[in-house]
């Protein structure tokens, strides 16, 4: 009896102590979890449910309290939040995987022949491409609607610079778009030659050549879309802000998102048209659990590399040539008040320090009074020394990494000496504002976020050149960069407490990384991969 007794007794403590774990989805243990949280501290294990982290600490607090079908064995892997690109084009990078990808090319000929094979692959009515370089050419200048007309007499071609901000197109595409040397140029630049458009296009006038552009039909959007996400899960990426979306495009994720089609967050900015802006402000603010409308997008000016960027001097390497605003300063002011007078966020790119001088003024005078707005300039690019103090006011600089190891080779003949000392200065926006907010502007530069922790980190390119980096005093250390990359971001984004650091509470939206980021040498951060990606808990790599 004695022996029965001792046995009941002993499974009653059992069960007891069974009954008193709390079932969970899915526990992870044994790895080193970067939380991001104000003490940047680490944890062994944790507990999610409902794709919210409810529990973090050491194995032993979690698996004392937790039980799951779903144990993940971290195996002594480097697990943090995962990432946020504060700034790319979602949605154009994917629509690029269905068109001509001339990104790495050395030459207009090897642009041609990569044109040349997407015609006979997928023998378009309409050839678009992306992703050419003039600078990483032997022979750095534009190139001329000739050198397409001699291959593409009959079809019309319209090939995009890396960066966004200027084109070539052939002599059948300035046809049909109807642009002579007497189109209006405002905002941009036509470039001609013996008095004739050579079929370079910068910027405003490129919207001429947009309208004659077949619009992609339904199923090519959910294709850019779907694909697109696949690479961002695959590089760590969790949220991802598309910096310039049309309402149409909008609903279209949204739409995916309630089908289960698509899954990734996505912070929306609406092209900040006047259309675009009545029609939100009047709509309000919209989010869910995987999609935020609450920013809109504002053009500045144009890029350094098609020297569209808007300069208060005129470039080192081009007299007379000062860039040009997208808009005039009052129409930016305009926009920039309807904005203010609502609960919407603005994010303006600017890259000139003309074009950041106009913005930063307006930014000043228009949220005089408002408190908490985080709107952030884009880019950030070339700065007055006396400009850097407006980041003071609460504006958030939202700064691309890859950018100075992409520009470094050139960039110094474009601003000379002076003028680069303040540029991609990230350091120093991040004394002046407190935080900077990190992302890529993909497809301009490669979707890989490690590629953006090097260059904030090392400041040298993906062969790790220049030795000793570019502008070191502007480098950033690998805590401030992590957070660049996470809470930060989020709180750009105004969902510090949803994302952005594995906390209780929060998404359970994690990387695990084989290696230590924190720690790992140098050069070798180019090289790491993500191991798995999840989001809200799920596995989505």
């Amino acid at each position: 009896m004695k022996q029965i007794s001792l046995l009941l007794s002993f499974l009653l403590l059992l069960s007891c102590n069974q009954s008193n774990k709390t079932a969970v989805d899915t526990i992870v243990t044994d790895a080193t979890i970067y939380q991001v949280d104000d003490s940047f501290g680490t944890a062994s294990a944790m507990a999610i449910s409902n794709g919210k982290i409810l529990a973090i600490g050491t194995n032993e607090e979690i698996t004392k309290k937790y039980e799951s079908k779903n144990t993940i064995d971290g195996k002594g892997k480097f697990i943090y939040p995962g990432l946020i690109d504060a700034h790319c084009h979602f949605y154009g990078y994917g629509l690029n995987l269905q068109e001509v990808d001339l990104r790495g090319t050395n030459s207009m000929k090897e642009v041609i022949e990569r044109v040349k094979a997407f015609q006979i692959e997928k023998n378009p009515e309409f050839i678009v491409g992306n992703g050419w370089d003039q600078n990483d050419w032997e022979v750095k200048k534009y190139p001329t609607k000739e050198d397409l007309d001699a291959e593409f007499p009959n079809i019309p071609v319209v090939l995009n610079r890396i960066d966004g901000h200027a084109m070539i197109v052939n002599s059948k595409a300035l046809s049909l778009a109807g642009i002579t040397s007497k189109s209006d140029a405002t905002g941009g630049q036509i470039e001609l030659a013996n008095g004739q458009p050579t079929g370079i296009l910068i910027d405003n006038p490129m919207r001429l050549i947009s309208k004659i552009i077949p619009a992609p039909n339904r199923k090519t959007q959910i294709a850019a879309l779907v694909d697109a996400q696949k690479t961002m899960f695959e590089y760590g990426l969790t949220t991802v802000n598309d910096a310039g979306l049309s309402p149409d495009v909008i609903q279209l994720i949204d739409s995916l998102q309630k089908a289960k089609i698509l899954s990734i967050n996505v912070y929306a900015m609406i092209s900040a048209s006047q259309k675009n802006v009545d029609l939100y402000l009047k709509k309000g603010i919209y989010k869910t659990n995987a999609l935020n409308v609450r920013s809109f997008k504002l053009f500045g000016d144009g890029a350094l590399g098609s020297r569209g960027a808007c300069m208060h001097d005129e470039y080192s390497d081009m007299a007379k040539q000062h860039g040009a605003l997208r808009s005039s300063p009052q129409e930016l002011k305009s926009i920039a008040k309807q904005i203010a007078a609502s609960n919407f966020q603005l994010n303006s790119h600017a890259i000139g320090d003309s074009a950041n001088t106009v913005l930063l003024k307006i930014y000043k005078e228009v949220l005089t009074g408002k408190k908490d707005r985080r709107w952030k300039i884009e880019h950030a690019q070339v700065i007055r020394e006396q400009d850097f103090d407006y980041f003071k006011l609460g504006i958030i600089p939202s700064v691309q990494p890859t950018h100075a190891t992409s520009d470094m080779y050139w960039a110094g003949e474009r601003l000379g000496k002076e003028r680069l000392k303040n540029s991609y200065a990230y350091k120093k926006l991040l004394q002046k504002a407190g935080m900077v907010a990190l992302g890529t502007d993909f497809p301009i530069e490669e979707v890989n976020p490690m590629l953006t922790f090097h260059s904030a980190v090392a400041r040298k390119d993906s062969k790790n050149f220049p030795k000793g980096g570019f502008q070191m005093e502007n480098a950033l250390s690998r805590e401030e960069t992590l957070k660049g990359m996470t809470i930060w971001a989020a709180y750009s984004n105004f969902e510090e407490k949803e994302k952005g650091s594995l906390e209780v509470g929060k998404w359970a939206d994690f990387v695990i990384f084989d290696q230590d980021l924190m720690k790992i040498k140098e050069e070798e951060i180019v090289k790491m991969t993500a191991a798995a990606t999840f989001l809200k808990g799920a596995k989505v790599k």
